[in-house]
């Protein structure tokens, strides 16, 4: 894709990173290859309104995902969502970025689990009219037989099988996007950090390198 273009396609990953983990990173990476775009925006979470408040501070937040990203040109971080004051809707943050390019095509990686409670977020019918949605998937997983009622319609209307569709409109469109299957734990990475001794140490497959020595040195989520 011409990096000429102004209005070059990205697709948005939020979150909490509460750690970065390497399944963020390869969830991230797969869905830039699958869509075909040049930029995934990690977008690190202030204030979530679905969970609780992380376990690390924004700022030890950002740090790891400097480091998780070193090595990963496809990858970018925009941390609006921890500079900006309140609960971390992801609707106004779609309303920033929509305000800075209004035909750039935006595209929103969700987990199925989370597409799955799209009725729960704040202002969730507008968020097709600001980007697109691609859900990340496991291969073979009939996750839209289990979609909430209010939401059939809205799938139904708006799914597609071709990229393409992302690729040439602003939003509106939502895609499904099989992901190779990675059962890391941001929680699991946390409770196995906070027991410390070998419990600690079997998760340091799961991190960056950098980031682990990034945990190490600031002795995060250790009780």
């Amino acid at each position: 894709m011409a990096t000429s273009n102004p209005h070059t396609p990205v697709a948005l990953l939020g979150g909490t990173f509460d750690p970065v983990h390497l399944g963020h990173l390869g969830l991230a990476d797969d869905a830039r290859r699958t869509l075909g775009v040049d930029e995934v925006r990690l977008m690190p979470a202030g204030d979530p309104p679905h969970r609780t408040a992380p376990g690390a501070s924004g700022a030890h937040r950002m740090a790891m995902l400097r480091l998780a990203v070193e090595r990963h040109p496809g990858l970018a971080i925009d941390d609006r969502e921890l500079r900006r004051r309140g609960k971390s809707y992801t609707s106004i943050t779609l309303d920033e970025l929509r305000a800075e390019d209004p035909v750039r095509p935006l595209i929103l990686i969700l987990g199925a689990d989370a597409f799955r409670g799209l009725p729960t977020w704040h202002r969730w019918r507008d968020l097709l009219s600001l980007a697109h949605v691609a859900v990340a998937a496991r291969p073979r997983d009939p996750f839209d037989a289990a979609l909430p009622d209010e939401l059939l319609p809205l799938w139904r209307e708006r799914r597609t099988a071709d990229v393409g569709d992302l690729l040439s409109a602003p939003a509106g469109r939502i895609l499904v996007v099989p992901i190779v299957p990675r059962d890391i734990s941001a929680s699991a990475i946390r409770a196995a950090l906070s027991r410390g001794g070998p419990d600690a140490l079997s998760v340091r497959a799961l991190l960056p390198p950098a980031v682990w020595d990034y945990i190490a040195l600031h002795r995060l989520y250790a009780v």
